[in-house]
């Protein structure tokens, strides 16, 4: 049996953070025997704070794939290998942008994710929101989810904003929720761009309804140097 090195650091952080984060955040879940035990599947959850990457993949029973820029993967010197390990460790894959358009790259590599059969996770509002609101999903999510097959697993968490804000570094103590809606199938025409606004509406309609957020139908304002990969597509 071939060792894959790169599960090693995952498989130690879930070793050791699960016992600690269940205890001092006491995770309130509901619905999670709707992610499907195997076989290719895509989770799209609401995004309130950088800990969703981390509390959301420890609850989920599965490993659960996100994307990030490549550049974190490749920083020379030990601060370079840190930020490596922290990432594969959070189950983050290096998106290639050398072939074009970020979105484009991004939804790619998601692809192939998809391809080996594996659960890949998914921001469709394409960074934090600013404010505790839930604003309007990319269509890259309505993409991947009909060129691929996978059933969308909706998700709403709740309180990650409180416990990490943007900026903070020491969390502060809340209970997380996290909440996974039933499985959503879509197929169809992935060129036809109102047919994937729609199949977006629908994934975040789901979302809203199930976290209890302010809907906004704008997209999110962008950071100045944004820590998400945008896989949904319409614009970088």
């Amino acid at each position: 049996m071939k060792l894959n090195v790169n599960n090693l650091p995952y498989g130690v952080l879930r070793a050791f953070l699960t016992p600690f984060l269940m205890l001092a955040f006491r995770p309130k879940v509901k619905g999670l025997r709707n992610v499907p035990a195997k076989g290719p599947v895509i989770i799209a959850s609401n995004h309130l704070s950088f800990s969703d990457s981390i509390f959301m993949p420890l609850v989920v029973p599965r490993k659960v794939t996100f994307l990030a820029k490549s550049e974190y993967f490749t920083s020379p010197g030990p601060k370079g290998l840190l930020k490596k390990l922290t990432f594969i460790a959070l189950g983050q894959v290096p998106v290639d942008r050398s072939g074009g358009r970020r979105s484009e790259a991004a939804l790619i590599t998601g692809l192939k994710v998809l391809a080996e059969g594996d659960c890949l996770g998914i921001y469709p509002e394409g960074t934090r929101s600013p404010d505790g609101r839930l604003y309007k999903g990319r269509t890259g999510i309505a993409r991947l989810a009909i060129e691929s097959g996978a059933p969308v697993i909706p998700v709403a968490m709740s309180n990650t904003d409180k416990i990490q804000p943007t900026g903070k570094v020491i969390p502060n103590l809340h209970r997380v929720g996290m909440q996974f809606g039933k499985p959503m199938y879509f197929d169809g025409d992935s060129t036809d761009l109102l047919y994937l606004r729609d199949v977006t509406d629908q994934i975040m309609n789901v979302i809203q309804a199930m976290s209890g957020q302010e809907y906004v139908d704008t997209y999110a304002p962008k950071k100045s140097k944004p820590d998400d990969i945008n896989v949904a597509g319409e614009e970088d």
